[in-house]
């Protein structure tokens, strides 16, 4: 039944979808170059909030639960598994407060309206993965911007989305590039759960009557501790909350 209401809904979705990023493209642009980086932020934030709302559509619901009591005003990694693109515009809405940048594959620059414009100008990473000597430059750019503007990141160190459900090995070779320019950066695990069955089926049709969840976990102090170590006690704590079913 949900994979039959997925093929009348899904249209209804994508409509929706796609007409918020067409609005927010002219709307992100008289943003940035009339006001600066605080409106376009604001423009970026809105749009985010509406694309979530677009999940509603499919009769999907969107859970994000904070408890932590996070410092706003000190660069943050927020880590996170990754499950399908449908996890970005919840995060980008609920961690608005923490100027969380995203660091992204570099073809994503390029032809999407709204999210390729907010990639080029919003303050993020955008890594060439077959350019390691590019992708570190990003990276530690990135990790410079977090700790002179105490900016947030996050971050999927699984490397890609997993198709399941369950969670793939971290790496921590990104979060070790950032600390090296921002030490200070506080660690926040974010377990997400349930986005990946959006997107089950593929791109149409889309699953419906899912609740996507997200939460944040108990922040980790990095105290100079090497990233491996850190990265792990994150994918322990993630994997404790995720849900593989």
């Amino acid at each position: 039944m949900r994979k039959l209401l997925g093929y009348i809904f899904s249209a209804l979705h994508y409509v929706a979808f796609g007409f918020i990023l067409l609005v927010f493209q002219p709307i992100q642009w008289m943003c940035y170059n009339w006001g600066g980086y605080g409106p376009h932020k604001r423009s970026v934030d809105i749009l985010n909030g509406f694309l979530t709302s677009t999940y509603y559509l499919l009769f999907n619901r969107v859970t994000f639960t904070n408890k932590q009591n996070l410092p706003v005003g000190r660069p943050i990694i927020f880590i996170a598994n990754h499950q399908s693109m449908y996890d970005i515009p919840p995060l980008i809405y609920n961690l608005r407060a923490y100027h969380a940048k995203f660091i992204s594959k570099i073809e994503l620059t390029k032809g999407i309206l709204s999210i390729s414009y907010n990639l080029k100008v919003g303050g993020g990473a955008n890594i060439d993965r077959n350019d390691r000597r590019q992708s570190i430059t990003e990276l530690s750019n990135l990790g410079l911007r977090m700790k002179e503007r105490n900016w947030s990141t996050v971050i999927f160190p699984e490397g890609t989305r997993s198709k399941d459900g369950h969670v793939k090995p971290f790496q921590s070779a990104g979060i070790a590039t950032i600390l090296k320019k921002c030490p200070n950066a506080l660690l926040v695990p974010i377990a997400i759960n349930n986005a990946w069955k959006m997107v089950q089926w593929g791109i149409y049709p889309l699953s419906t009557f899912e609740h996507l969840t997200f939460e944040v976990l108990a922040p980790i102090e990095p105290n100079g501790r090497p990233a491996d170590e850190l990265v792990n006690e994150v994918e322990e704590a993630i994997k404790l909350r995720v849900q593989n079913t």
